[in-house]
């Protein structure tokens, strides 16, 4: 037995060679005393913005919040539909439901994982409203016919980059494409805080103007409200920490893109890249990096086919062979939306690849802190896997 541990995410490894620097920071804070908005937001908000190449750069509460807010800002509310995909993270329906209008659920592509534009369009109709593709795991989805799609029938988009700050699509930053994109700093995220916190962007001067009074009780001036916003506000003390982290970002996409490689290298002789076609008779799918995406790799995500009739997911038994060998691995996401309990209410949705997916996904370590022999230890342990299977 191999006395290597993978944890899935290793947070402390990454955060502790900034410790300094970090001190220093909620030193700052902690004597200046300015906890909400003040000068250590602003300054955030201004290096995100130029880093992604967006006019406006909104902190707030939360990756969900920042969904939210976006909608809010959109008028969009009871009545109005939104088309998103049926297998992201829970926030991305929970944020349009909240709003009173009523998540529509398309199907993603088996490849990437993301929206599928044919499935998209399909499901436009005359109460739709907008439109939010996910750059799921840290991949850009089709732009291009998305943002087609939504000019034809004059749609709103809202590009949900919780879990791609950095990524590129065709060379332009995630999250500068649709009316508004949405990112978290949940401590797992390629640009990880320390606690909820995320980023609201747009390059509408208007729309940025409005989010910024919705961040705060839609209040303009001070105890007069035009309009009934939240409390979305991100902490002072979470931005001068992102501050600082901030610079190092790309170099964590460059680690986690390097140990991606290396999976890929050295996985290809027992695994296959997906198709579109189909791959019933693989034992093992490799995720794939489109050549015109900057893929940041925040999940690294096989995929293991099972009939619809099994019984034990070949999923659950990796899971649980290299838990069995130290290692880390979880699966994003069980459950599709069309599959969830609380929107039974709404009309069936066909989502057969969202349905298949969640039966066959598993994430594994990726993270850039990860060493060679950690690496080789969870390849090994998937190479077992497959030779006894």
């Amino acid at each position: 037995m191999s006395t290597v541990k993978v944890p899935l995410l290793d947070v402390n490894i990454q955060n502790h060679p900034l410790a300094s620097e970090l001190r220093t920071a909620f030193d700052r804070v902690l004597d200046h005393g300015r906890f909400i908005l003040g000068d250590e937001v602003t300054d955030f908000e201004k290096a995100a913005a130029a880093e992604l190449g967006v006019k406006h750069a909104v902190g707030v509460s939360s990756g969900t919040d920042a969904l939210l807010l976006a909608l809010m800002a959109l008028d969009i509310g009871p009545g109005d539909e939104v088309i998103c995909p049926s297998f992201s993270f829970f926030a991305t329906a929970g944020a349009i439901a909240r709003t009173g209008a009523t998540p529509v659920f398309a199907d993603v592509s088996p490849v990437t994982f993301n929206l599928d534009p044919e499935a998209t369009a399909n499901l436009i109709t005359t109460k739709t409203k907008a439109i939010i593709p996910v750059h799921l795991y840290g991949q850009a989805a089709p732009m291009d016919e998305l943002m087609t799609i939504a000019h034809d029938h004059k749609l709103k988009v809202i590009e949900d980059a919780a879990q791609s700050f950095g990524a590129a699509y065709r060379s332009t930053a995630l999250g500068a494409i649709g009316d508004f994109g949405c990112f978290s700093f949940f401590p797992s995220k390629n640009l990880g805080g320390f606690g909820d916190s995320g980023l609201l962007t747009t390059n509408d001067d208007a729309l940025a103007t409005k989010a910024v009074y919705l961040r705060n009780h839609g209040m303009n001036p001070k105890y007069y409200h035009a309009m009934i916003g939240g409390n979305f506000r991100i902490d002072a003390l979470q931005a001068a920490m992102l501050s600082v982290k901030l610079p190092h970002h790309r170099q964590y996409s460059y680690g986690r893109a390097e140990n991606a490689a290396y999976y890929l290298k050295n996985l290809a002789d027992v695994a296959q890249p997906a198709s579109p076609e189909g791959d019933e008779d693989a034992k093992l799918i490799l995720p794939t990096a489109l050549t015109h995406n900057t893929h940041i790799w925040n999940q690294f995500t096989l995929r293991l086919p099972a009939p619809n009739d099994a019984e034990t997911l070949p999923r659950d038994a990796l899971k649980s062979w290299l838990n069995g060998n130290d290692i880390g691995a979880e699966i994003y996401y069980p459950v599709p939306f069309n599959q969830q309990e609380c929107f039974a209410h709404l009309p069936k949705a066909e989502c057969p690849v969202s349905d298949q997916l969640a039966r066959e996904v598993l994430s594994i370590p990726v993270y850039p802190e990860m060493t060679t022999e950690q690496l080789d230890h969870v390849i090994e342990a998937i190479k077992d896997f497959v030779a006894q299977s």
